[in-house]
C-alpha cells in the first residue's frame, strides 16, 4: 500500500470513528432534567396507602372513641366543679378535684400510648410501600432524563421555590396504581395533595384525639 493510501485509509477511519461517537452520544444523551416529588402524598395517594391508611384508622377507631369518652368525662367533671364551688363542702371539692387530676393522668397516658403505636404503624406503612415507590420512581426517572428528584414533604427540605411543571408526584401515583398488585382497592381516586409552599406538611390524619384536657381547677383558698 502506498503512502498516500495509508493517509486516505487512516483519515477514513477516523471519520468513521467520529460519526459513530456522534451517533453514540446522540442516542444516550446525559439527564439533566430536575423534578420534585411529594413522597409522603405520594405513598397515601396511592391505592395500596389509600386502603392501608383506612385500614389503620379502623384499627384504632376503638381507643379513639374510648379517649374521647374520657375526655368528655374529664369536662364533665369540671363543669360540675366549677357550678357547685360555691356550694360543695371542702372534703367534696378536694375529692372532687382528686378525681379530676386522676382522670386526666390516665387520660393523657392512653392517649401518648396510643399515638405511639398509631406512628410506630404508620411508619411501617412508609417504609414499605415506600420502598416499593422508590423502584418506580428509579425507572421513571431513567425513562424519562431525570438526573435529580427532591422530596419536597419534609418539613426541613431545603427547597424554598418550586414550580409545578417539575412535580412528578400525579405520575408517579399513576404508574404506581397501573402497576399494583391485584389486592390493591380498586376504584380509589388517588389523593395526590395541591402543590403547597415550601416547608408545609401533609396533613396525613391521625384519629387519635390531639387535645389534653385542661389541669384540674385549683383549689380555692377559704
Amino acid at each position: 500500500m502506498t503512502t498516500s493510501a495509508l493517509k486516505a485509509s487512516i483519515l477514513a477511519l477516523g471519520f468513521a470513528f467520529l460519526a459513530y461517537a456522534q451517533a453514540g452520544g446522540a442516542q444516550s444523551p446525559q439527564p439533566s432534567k430536575v423534578g420534585i416529588i411529594h413522597m409522603v402524598g405520594t405513598i397515601f395517594g396511592t391505592k395500596d396507602g389509600q386502603k392501608a391508611l383506612a385500614d389503620l384508622d379502623a384499627k384504632y377507631a376503638p381507643r379513639s372513641k374510648e379517649l374521647e369518652k374520657k375526655e368528655s368525662e374529664v369536662a364533665a367533671l369540671r363543669d360540675q366543679f366549677q357550678k357547685g364551688s360555691n356550694t360543695m363542702s371542702e372534703e367534696a371539692k378536694t375529692k372532687l378535684t382528686r378525681d379530676i387530676d386522676q382522670r386526666i393522668r390516665v387520660y393523657n397516658r392512653d392517649r401518648e400510648d396510643a399515638q405511639t403505636e398509631y406512628n410506630q404503624d404508620l411508619e411501617k406503612i412508609r417504609q414499605e410501600l415506600g420502598g416499593r415507590i422508590y423502584q418506580v420512581i428509579d425507572k421513571y426517572a431513567r425513562d424519562n432524563g431525570y438526573a435529580v428528584i427532591l422530596d419536597v414533604s419534609p418539613q426541613d427540605q431545603p427547597v424554598v421555590y418550586r414550580s409545578d411543571s417539575v412535580d412528578i408526584t400525579s405520575d408517579i401515583v399513576a404508574l404506581y396504581d397501573k402497576n399494583a398488585p391485584s389486592g390493591a382497592r380498586p376504584g380509589a381516586t388517588p389523593a395526590v395533595p395541591a402543590a403547597k409552599p415550601a416547608g408545609s406538611t401533609s396533613g396525613i390524619p391521625k384519629p387519635i384525639p390531639s387535645g389534653k384536657p385542661a389541669a384540674p381547677p385549683a383549689k380555692r383558698q377559704p
